[in-house]
């Protein structure tokens, strides 16, 4: 069964119970993986870690190489 499913399933049993509707699939999604980064970096405080965001550095990095190297590359023709 789908979470959409499952979802519809419990609006209808939620409606006939009188109950209140339960929140769609994906609803608090991003308020979730902002507490999970708070959490992170929280974590990393308390193990004496700097909290500065390696991931996003890395993925920055990984992102803006390649095209620094084309840029590189086509200027030096």
């Amino acid at each position: 069964m789908s979470s959409t499913q499952q979802y519809l399933l419990d609006t209808y049993r939620a409606a006939q119970h009188g109950e209140p509707v339960p929140p769609a699939p994906g609803t608090h999604d991003a308020r979730v993986v902002r507490e999970i980064r708070t959490y992170r970096r929280f974590r990393a405080v308390l193990a004496g870690r700097p909290a500065d965001g390696l991931l996003r550095r890395l993925l920055t990095a990984a992102v803006t190489t390649p095209s620094r190297r084309r840029r590189d590359a086509h200027s030096a023709c």
